[in-house]
C-alpha cells in the first residue's frame, strides 16, 4: 500500500476530504493523490499557484506576509493551505512551497521546502531540507506532505491522556 493509498483509506474512514495548493510541486501532489483508484471519494481538487500573484489572488495569501516572510516560508505554506481549504470546502488541505532548483530563490538553496496541513483542528507545518535533482525534490515533497496528513489523521483519532 502506497502512502497515497493509506491516506485515502484514512480519509474514507472519517468521511473526510482533501484539497491541494501547490507551488514547487507543480501538480505532482494532485497527480499522486488522483493516481489512487477511488480517489474521487476523498480528493476534491486543487490549484497550482506557481506565481506569487496567484498565491495572493486565488488563495488569499496576504501580500504583507509575502513581503515579510517570502513565499519560501512556513507562513506562506500555512496561508496556502488555509486558502485552498476555504476555496474548496475540503475537510483538510495540503500545501507545498519551496525551491526545487536548480537556482536559489529568496536566498534559499534548492531543497528548502515547506508543507502545511490545514484541518478542523488548525494548521500544522513542516520544514524540509531535501537533496537531489529537481524531480527528486518534488517527488519527496509530495510523499512528505501525504505522510504528514496521514500522521495527523492517526494522531487525531488517538484519545489524549
Amino acid at each position: 500500500m502506497t502512502s497515497a493509498d493509506r491516506l485515502h483509506a484514512l480519509l474514507r474512514e472519517r468521511a473526510a476530504s482533501v484539497a491541494t495548493a501547490e507551488s514547487l510541486t507543480g501538480g505532482r501532489l494532485a497527480a499522486l493523490l488522483t493516481g489512487v483508484p477511488g480517489a474521487s471519494a476523498t480528493y476534491v481538487g486543487g490549484v497550482v499557484t506557481y506565481a506569487t500573484e496567484l498565491k495572493v489572488s486565488l488563495l488569499g495569501v496576504p501580500e504583507e506576509l509575502v513581503a515579510e516572510h517570502g513565499v519560501v516560508s512556513a507562513p506562506c505554506a500555512r496561508a496556502m493551505a488555509e486558502g485552498v481549504r476555504r476555496l474548496t470546502g475540503a475537510t483538510y488541505a495540503l500545501s507545498t512551497t519551496g525551491v526545487a532548483g536548480p537556482d536559489r530563490q529568496e536566498g534559499h538553496p534548492p531543497g528548502t521546502v515547506h508543507v502545511a496541513v490545514a484541518g478542523p483542528r488548525g494548521v500544522e507545518t513542516a520544514a524540509l531540507e531535501l537533496s537531489g535533482s529537481r524531480e527528486a525534490i518534488q517527488e519527496r515533497t509530495c510523499v512528505e506532505a501525504v505522510t504528514l496528513l496521514a500522521a495527523i489523521l492517526v494522531r487525531e483519532e488517538t484519545p489524549l491522556g
